[in-house]
């Protein structure tokens, strides 16, 4: 089992540069910055920094290309590569590239910000397809709006019909569902379920036993 893994947070040295390759497949290239700090034994605080040269394809080239900039800071996912080249006095050379599978653009610095990029802060890209398409995701929220209200306006419909009718209009609540609350409505029931059925009052003096 092995793993090569790279998750870096940093702010873009300089604007990527972009070329289209065969079939017109896109890569974008640019130096990342990330920075550590710490204090010496004197107690002075330093800070590191260290460049990483980021490659994108495809998906993740273009969206680079149109909206990240000098000073952007992105979280970038992706996997270390190492390759050679032969300089112009035929000098063999090695570089060492981040891959990125992942991106996603958090901010840029305070004075070179711009939040009219439908791209802002908090987006991420993917290196297949680029960044999802929240439209779709906004239409597909609003279709399924309907059908969790619908018990509440059905509830409310009922409600409003009651208040409308009168006290004196038994049949409106009887149709709604709704029985009316009135203290006055307990004791004419009560007394009902009191009373003996009509002409049966002297018949428990007839019995045999």
């Amino acid at each position: 089992m092995s793993v090569n893994k790279v998750i870096l947070v940093g702010n873009v040295g300089k604007d990527p540069e972009t070329r289209y390759l065969d079939e017109n497949t896109a890569m974008a290239k640019f130096p990342l910055a990330t920075s550590e700090t710490y204090r010496n034994r004197n107690g002075e605080r330093i800070t590191n920094t260290e460049w990483h040269n980021i490659v994108l394809w495809r998906g993740l080239a273009q969206v680079a290309e149109k909206y990240v900039k000098k000073g952007t800071q992105l979280f970038i996912e992706g996997r270390i590569r190492t390759r050679s080249y032969d300089d112009p006095e035929g000098n063999r050379r090695y570089i060492t590239e981040i891959v990125g599978d992942q991106m996603q653009m958090l901010g840029r610095r305070s004075d070179d910000s711009d939040q009219s990029s439908p791209y802002a802060a908090g987006t991420q890209a993917q290196a297949g397809g680029g960044i999802p398409d929240s439209t779709a995701a906004a239409q597909q929220g609003t279709q399924s709006s309907p059908v969790s209200q619908t018990p509440p306006q059905a509830g409310q419909a009922g409600t409003d019909q009651f208040r409308a009718e009168q006290p004196g209009q038994p049949a409106g609540n009887q149709n709604t569902g709704i029985q009316s609350p009135g203290p006055a409505s307990a004791p004419d029931q009560h007394t009902e379920a009191e009373k003996p059925f009509p002409g049966r009052e002297d018949e428990t003096d007839d019995l045999p036993f």
